[in-house]
């Protein structure tokens, strides 16, 4: 029994899930007429209160696209030095859309309005590059799985408003966010001029994210996503993955919240553990006591078929998801707490 614990991007369709997309009715979705992608851009564009959706393959592509279409070339965006944008899409910011990234050192991921007001280029000091686009990530990759308090993200709509910029939303896992804080998606739809939504972590679609906008947004964005080569077929069969995941998977991501509580609360007892950053969702940062290989670890754990990752610096990673299922977090547990590093 292999246990991968190293993402929730490893996750396959349950029979469930494959039994609805093989009955899905599609078209071509590159001329918008695959009746199962229109039903599920519809859905999540209502579920965030905003008027349009567009289905792309990837949430990386998601996120170019927004950028694309907020910016100009030799403009900056302003971001949390770990945020995905700017770490983990491979310098997409630059090749797409000739965008530099100011980047600031926030809380376990997560910038404040105070930091945003105070990173703005002055508009008429033609020097520096023009402030023009802020990007948040909720919740936060690298941050460990942390959630945003949403009074701060009106608090940086009130800066971008004032400075005439516009507000991103990196929501890979922000059905994760919405469980674990009880937030309303339709206020987000409110303070975000965009949207990213991943289908493919939490929820275990195969594939596929939506950027979710007001339609005349949504507009370029098909041509945005046209150039990045995104147009997709008979897409329906994909997308009826994702309807199928968010009538059913939502509610069941507090079960991968506490599993991944209840593991940090077994690593704080280890002795090979330096540090166990704070668990809100189902991403588990910890750190090694210092002058122990993190890869002595790794490998132990893999020997009894247990797979984490590594992040550097003597930190590693452990994310639950759908198909981590009890029987195997019994077994996780009881390897943590038998284990011996030396």
């Amino acid at each position: 029994m292999e246990i991968n614990l190293v993402s929730d991007t490893v996750t396959k369709p349950t029979p469930e899930m494959l039994r609805y997309m093989f009955q899905a009715q599609v078209g071509d979705d590159v001329y918008k007429q695959d009746p199962t992608v229109i039903a599920l851009e519809a859905k999540v564009a209502a579920m965030f209160g905003m008027e349009a959706a567009l289905f792309f393959p990837s949430g990386t592509m998601a996120n170019q696209a927004a950028i694309k279409l907020h910016t100009q070339p030799g403009e900056q965006l302003i971001a949390d030095q770990w945020a995905h944008v700017y770490n983990y899409e491979g310098g997409g910011v630059s090749f797409n859309s000739g965008v530099s990234c100011c980047l600031l050192e926030g809380n376990r991921g997560m910038i404040t309005a105070e930091q945003v007001a105070g990173a703005i280029n002055p508009p008429a000091f033609y020097h520096s590059p023009l402030t023009s686009l802020v990007c948040v990530e909720n919740t936060t990759n690298k941050g460990g799985g942390a959630c945003y308090d949403f009074e701060e993200f009106i608090k940086i709509k009130q800066v971008c408003v004032a400075n005439n910029l516009k507000f991103h939303l990196d929501g890979a896992r922000i059905w994760n966010a919405l469980v674990a804080t009880n937030d309303n998606p339709a206020a987000y739809g409110k303070v975000f001029d965009t949207i990213s939504v991943c289908l493919s972590k939490g929820l275990g679609a195969p594939i596929g994210s939506l950027l979710v906008s007001d339609e005349a947004t949504i507009n370029r964005a098909l041509r945005v996503r046209k150039m990045l080569g995104g147009g997709m077929r008979q897409v329906g069969y994909l997308a009826a993955a994702g309807l199928y995941a968010l009538e059913h998977h939502i509610e069941r991501l507090t079960e991968d919240h506490r599993r991944a509580k209840e593991l940090a609360a077994v690593l704080e007892q280890c002795n090979w553990v330096e540090k166990v950053a704070p668990v809100e969702t189902n991403i588990l940062i910890f750190s090694v006591r210092k002058g122990l290989n993190e890869q002595l670890l790794i490998e132990k754990l893999k020997e009894r078929n247990i797979y984490i990752s590594a992040m550097g610096s003597g930190k590693l990673r452990i994310v639950t998801h759908l198909d981590y299922r009890e029987v195997m977090h019994s077994y996780v547990l009881e390897t943590l707490e038998r284990i011996a590093v030396k």
